[in-house]
């Protein structure tokens, strides 16, 4: 049932979720309102609690060597199904791969979840904490939209919302007057991301054959069955590489009579390949035959002596590709 694949989604959009908040300034300005100094706010993953142990545990906040304030921290913190955004299990997609362009690569469709973040913001000044949050809000109406490289291999990219649930403001501050203050706003959030299975390379299975029944008369519960037409797609080029003779002289995009320098494995009312051309014999007489040119809408070109001359079986009905057009055989029962 298992095997092994990793797309690194859940760390891609950890990632993304923190580039958000990587680039958060504040001021500081004295009476006459001048800017004194503009200080980047530091942004780290990992747990309120281990920054504020930090602190406390320092012999002296004063030195230039502190974990200074103000500061930002993100975590991620859970991760959830979201049943509203669920599609249907057995579905999937084709991309061609991103690798080289030309493979075509399958994959169901994803599984929803919602990844849980909590983004703290710890300011000893009451002002430096509104300065932080005052320049989050306005992007979050509650959602702001990132977009995600989710899957390399097909190079799937996400429109993935990330959603302000909340805002929490915790004032740590215990003892007496040189005891190091702790202002911690705390901002949760719900990325609505996707969850990719593996990609394999995809097939696709071709219809061999397809039968429709035509009905008589007006509305019924029992409509008859006048005729019923069959059908079966057949290959419009040699895909086995048999070459059952050559050209005997040029032919040109008028000529309709061929000859060849040997038509015994030529019969009537078959299908030859010129070169990419397809023609059908309508009659023969020794080495020369008469043909149909262009047939299912190939292009009828001039053709050299000694061009090949390749034959169009069930053989090569067998091994038709997904590109091609097919012609088709029908008949009426």
């Amino acid at each position: 049932m298992f095997e092994y694949f990793y797309h690194e989604i859940l760390r891609r959009t950890v990632i993304a979720f923190g580039s958000l908040f990587n680039e958060i300034s504040i001021k500081h300005t004295n009476n006459s309102n001048d800017t004194v100094s503009v200080i980047k706010v530091p942004l780290a993953y990992g747990p309120t609690q281990k920054f504020l142990a930090r602190l406390n545990q320092s012999p002296n906040l004063n030195k230039p060597v502190q974990i200074t304030l103000p500061r930002m921290s993100f975590e991620f913190t859970g991760l959830i199904y979201d049943s509203s955004r669920k599609s249907t299990t057995t579905q999937y997609f084709t991309a061609k791969s991103a690798a080289d362009g030309t493979e075509t690569k399958k994959a169901y469709l994803p599984v929803p979840y919602n990844m849980q973040f909590e983004l703290s913001i710890m300011c000893k000044l009451n002002d430096d904490a509104l300065q932080i949050v005052e320049q989050i809000l306005p992007y979050f109406q509650p959602a702001y939209t990132m977009t995600v490289d989710l899957v390399d291999t097909i190079n799937e990219k996400r429109d993935i919302p990330v959603v302000l649930e909340n805002i929490t403001m915790q004032d740590d501050y215990e003892g007496d007057f040189t005891t190091r203050r702790v202002l911690i706003y705390t901002l949760r959030f719900t990325a609505k991301t996707y969850i990719f299975g593996p990609v394999s390379s995809a097939t696709r299975d071709i219809i061999k054959k397809a039968t429709i029944g035509y009905v008589a008369g007006d509305l019924t519960t029992s409509p008859t069955r006048e005729v019923v037409y069959s059908t079966e797609p057949r290959a419009i080029k040699n895909y086995t590489g048999t070459i059952i003779t050559n050209l005997t002289n040029d032919i040109s995009t008028t000529d309709t009579l061929i000859t060849v320098n040997d038509a015994s494995a030529i019969s009537v009312n078959t299908y030859l390949d010129l070169e990419g051309e397809e023609v059908y014999v309508t009659s023969k007489s020794g080495n020369v035959f008469t043909v149909d040119r262009g047939r299912d809408n190939t292009t009828i070109t001039a053709h050299l002596a000694g061009s090949q001359v390749k034959s169009i079986t069930t053989a090569d009905n067998a091994l038709v590709e997904e590109s091609d057009d097919f012609g088709f055989s029908g008949s009426v029962f």
